[in-house]
Formats: C-alpha cells, sequence, structure tokens
C-alpha cells in the first residue's frame, strides 16, 4: 500500500508529521506500506503553521498512492496559507476529487476534512472535523459524526490536530492488523484512542 500525506504551505505540522511517523513505525514494524510526503507544486520547501520548514521531494502528479492522507492547519485563520487557502484556490480540492474518482482511498485530519468537503466527497457521509469547524463540514453538506475518527470505508475522517495519530494506528490497525498497530503504540509510548466511529 502507498499513502501519500499531501502537504501545503500553512498545513499544521502534526497534522502531516503524526500520521506519517506511525505509518513510517507500521513499515518498520513489517506492514507492506510506503509513506510519502508530497505537494501539488515543484518539490522544494514548504513553512508549516509554526514555522517548521519541511522539504518535499515529491509531488502527488508524480505518485499512485492507494491512500491519500490530507491534513489541514490554519482554517480559521483566513489567510493567505492554510487549509482556508488551498481550499479558496482549489486546485487541491480538485485533486482530491479527481483522486476519489479514480478509486483512491482518502483520510484527512482535521481541518483536511474541511479540503475533502470542498472537494465534494464528504457531501451525504459521515465525517468530522476540527470542533470549530463542525458547523461548517455540517453546512457543506456532510453528516457530522460524533468520534475522534469516523471510519466510512474509503473515506476516514479525525477531528483536530492530535486525532491524525488515531487517525493513523486506525488505519494501521485496518489495514494490516492489531499486532502490527499495537507493536507501534509500544514503540511509540502512545495508547490510540477507542474512539472511532464505524
Amino acid at each position: 500500500m502507498h499513502i501519500a500525506i499531501v502537504v501545503f504551505e500553512g498545513v499544521d505540522e502534526l497534522d502531516a508529521i503524526a500520521p506519517f511517523e506511525v505509518f513510517e513505525n507500521a513499515r518498520q514494524a513489517g506492514a507492506d506500506l510506503s509513506v510519502t510526503l508530497c505537494t501539488l507544486d515543484a518539490p522544494g520547501e514548504i513553512t508549516a503553521s509554526h514555522g517548521l520548514r519541511i522539504g518535499i521531494d515529491d509531488r502527488l502528479d508524480d505518485l499512485d498512492p492507494d491512500l491519500l492522507v490530507v491534513p489541514g492547519g490554519q482554517w480559521g485563520a483566513r489567510g493567505e496559507t492554510g487549509a482556508w487557502a488551498e481550499a479558496e484556490r482549489g486546485d487541491l480540492p480538485a485533486a482530491i476529487a479527481c483522486l476519489q474518482e479514480a478509486g483512491v482511498d482518502l483520510a484527512a485530519v482535521c481541518t483536511g476534512g474541511m479540503l475533502l468537503a470542498r472537494a465534494g466527497v464528504t457531501d451525504g457521509r459521515p465525517a468530522t472535523t476540527h470542533a470549530s469547524a463542525r458547523d461548517e463540514l455540517e453546512a457543506s453538506g456532510a453528516e457530522l459524526a460524533d468520534g475522534r475518527v469516523v471510519d466510512d470505508g474509503d473515506l476516514v475522517t479525525a477531528g483536530g490536530v492530535t486525532a491524525g495519530l488515531d487517525l493513523a494506528f486506525h488505519l494501521v490497525a485496518r489495514e494490516f492488523g492489531d499486532e502490527v498497530a499495537q507493536r507501534v503504540a509500544t514503540q511509540m509510548e502512545y495508547e490510540p484512542a477507542e474512539a472511532v466511529v464505524p
């Protein structure tokens, strides 16, 4: 399984890096997966929401992911960077919609769920996002669901920031088994939340 995590200027650091670390540890624990941080733009450096600079070597268009993870960040700021800015530009939601049509599974952390909503892929489906954007998610046409992680098969969403850890652990357990997920949890000294809504 190839997992792509798409990042952008103003992405929340933990939204992207927490799932990356869980998936990479799962690979080291024997899961047959690869995980790549990528961007829509040319490879280079992005600056995340708290100033962390992240070097990106891959473009989403050059990858063939089985799963796309979409982090959020800075939705409420309504600025020139972050998830809201990406939603307004429209390129990332368009790419998400194309990948969904091609059969790629989608996952979102925090206000990455709002990017999925802008892509139209949460319409009529159970989903969640950061508490500050839940009303907007519901207004977009999603069925707002309570739960730290909401699993609707090929669409998995998580609440705010740290819920990305739980989303990644859930996906590892779902795709590669509880034993692999437990080995990763032990390695990372983390107890994943049980709050998954099927």
